[in-house]
């Protein structure tokens, strides 16, 4: 890692890197020709991570989570950023939404997602609703006590086939300083639930073997207690979660962007051309001083918003800000990455042509690189009225 760590946290990530060297790299190449996680394999890795005490560590001990703060989960995601993303994601780190369960839903949806009974899925974008999320048409509309919920979501990413997904939907219209805005409410949905369909939808050549699903609402009948959070409140619920969401993202990026340094430069110097390493070349050296410079801005970009969460001040700007610079970051040192090892790179025996497809997906989900900078730009100009 290119930042200092205490003792305790270098046993962190040492416990972390060890257990992915066992159980998830060895399986990467498989995983990526396949297209998916065999079901099997899947389960095995997610009891190991529970024995491990690493299945849920982002959730609190009062909810039966490992209970990690923000700056120690930051060097568990890093870890994972350096393996597959099909594969780690068997190791569940169930939404931090689901500490807004209240009564019943505490035994149904987050306790089970915890112990890993049950999985869920972070259901926003949509397909006339991606990037301008509050563009979207799924509504529930009330019908007494009750809400009837129509509408699809697709891109909706996980491991596997979820029990549940936490639904995003139109409950109205609020009327703001800056003009009519749509009310957006949270729901809980089963996904066994009259009218609801959950199923698998594109295929990705980045992280082959994460799937994406879409999901499709006709008149879904829900109850109060399938609400999540207040009526009217999930757009800023889910905005606490894709904040920190996006830091994650950084932080995967920094692991990433380390496993491809460390492959290029062991390239770097054991590949000879015209008699010597091609690392002693300034084209090839440059490259790989490049690389190295925007890891560590990149690491130190992380461990300062990490640290802000902890105090409870991170900001929006701040979480946007990491994960631009982190997921271009990151593009840049996988293209040189493959510059370096020339036409082996793009060769499926090598890693390279993985890593370098994987990391194409950071500067879009959670976010486009455009969105990112819409925030910042917001932040600057909108305390001088503009």
């Amino acid at each position: 890692m290119s930042i200092a760590l205490s003792h305790e946290e270098e046993m962190l990530r040492d416990t972390v890197r060890q257990f992915f060297a066992d159980e998830i790299i060895p399986h990467e190449e498989h995983v990526d020709t396949l297209g998916e996680v065999p079901e099997a394999l899947g389960r095995e890795i997610t009891d190991k991570a529970r024995a491990l005490g690493l299945y849920a560590a982002n959730m609190p001990e009062s909810a039966g989570g490992g209970g990690l703060n923000h700056t120690q989960m930051s060097i568990v995601e890093r870890e994972f950023g350096r393996t597959s993303h099909a594969l780690h994601s068997w190791i569940a780190r169930p939404t931090e939404l689901l500490l807004a369960c209240q009564d019943d839903q505490i035994a149904t949806y987050l306790t089970p997602c915890v112990t890993g009974e049950k999985r869920e899925l972070f259901a926003l974008t949509e397909p006339e609703a991606g990037s301008d999320a509050m563009g979207m048409r799924t509504t529930a509309k009330r019908d007494g006590a009750d809400w009837i919920l129509n509408g699809m979501k697709h891109f909706i990413s996980a491991p596997t086939m979820a029990d549940f997904a936490i639904v995003f939907a139109v409950t109205g219209m609020d009327d703001t300083p800056r003009g009519p805005r749509k009310r957006i409410t949270a729901f809980l949905v089963d996904r066994d639930m009259p009218g609801v369909v959950f199923r698998e939808g594109n295929k990705c050549v980045s992280n082959r073997g994460y799937k994406t699903y879409e999901l499709q609402f006709d008149d879904v009948r829900l109850g109060a207690g399938h609400v999540l959070g207040e009526e009217g409140k999930g757009f800023e619920l889910a905005g606490q979660w894709l904040g920190m969401g996006r830091i994650w993202v950084g932080a995967t990026c920094c692991g990433r962007a380390e496993r491809l340094l460390e492959l290029a430069t062991d390239w770097a110097a054991n590949r000879k051309q015209f008699g010597k390493p091609i690392g002693n070349f300034q084209a090839t050296g440059f490259r790989l001083a490049d690389m190295s410079i925007g890891l560590r801005a990149a690491d130190l970009m992380v461990r300062d918003a990490v640290q802000r969460a902890d105090a409870g001040n991170l900001k929006d700007q701040d979480a946007a800000m990491v994960k631009v610079f982190c997921s271009e970051m990151l593009g840049r040192t996988a293209d040189d990455a493959v510059q370096i090892f020339g036409g082996m790179g793009l060769m499926e025996e090598l890693p390279i042509q993985r890593l370098w497809r994987d990391a194409r997906i950071e500067r879009i989900w959670d976010g486009t690189s455009e969105i990112q900078r819409h925030i910042i730009t917001r932040s600057i100009l909108r305390p001088l009225g503009a």
